[in-house]
């Protein structure tokens, strides 16, 4: 029901018009919540689910600094037993998919320098990795080649050093290469 205005014949709903409205609004705003698929939304998991185990080799370490290969791959066998679905496994025979990869670049650079002595106060690691991952019983592969960084600071004034930071950018390192085991959108 609508009033009219005796003044200017305008008319102004009444509060049941307005009720009405809203409640219409609000269920077009909630049907539209339904429609996942129209938006980009899914319930969908983020990894493949035709892969249920995974084995990885150890990354072979292409630079003069030696040890961070075993930090990354127990870094990276942590993040996929925490981050994903699947659970690692030691024999390939029994595993859906490898990872495998090469550390090809390990970098330090200084990030601040003291004034007055010009000795270096923070330091950033950078670890440059080459990753596969390959489905052995289908021989595709997931990701080919893939170029993936991640680095970590330091500082000697609040001691920590090299091997603080290393151990940090591998964890980053782990957490990079999980992330691009999830399906691409």
């Amino acid at each position: 029901m609508k009033r009219l205005n005796r003044n200017n014949n305008r008319c102004y709903p009444c509060d049941f018009c307005r009720r009405a409205a809203m409640l219409l609004c609000a269920l077009l705003g909630l049907g539209l919540c339904g429609c996942s698929g129209m938006f980009g939304y899914s319930d969908k998991s983020l990894f493949p689910r035709n892969v249920s185990t995974v084995t990885f080799e150890m990354f072979d370490n292409q630079t003069f600094r030696r040890g961070i290969e075993y930090e990354l791959s127990d870094a990276l066998a942590k993040r996929i037993e925490a981050d994903t679905p699947y659970k690692i496994v030691t024999s390939p025979d029994r595993a859906d998919t490898v990872i495998s990869g090469r550390i090809v670049a390990i970098s330090e650079i200084g990030l601040s320098i003291e004034r007055e002595l010009g000795g270096i106060l923070e330091k950033e690691v950078e670890l440059m990795a080459v990753v596969n991952w390959k489905n052995l019983k289908t021989g595709e592969l997931f990701i080919e080649n893939q170029t993936v960084r991640a680095a970590a600071s330091y500082s000697a004034y609040q001691n920590q050093d090299f091997k603080y930071a290393s151990t940090l950018a591998a964890n980053n390192l782990a957490r990079k290469i999980v992330e691009l085991m999830e399906e691409k959108w």
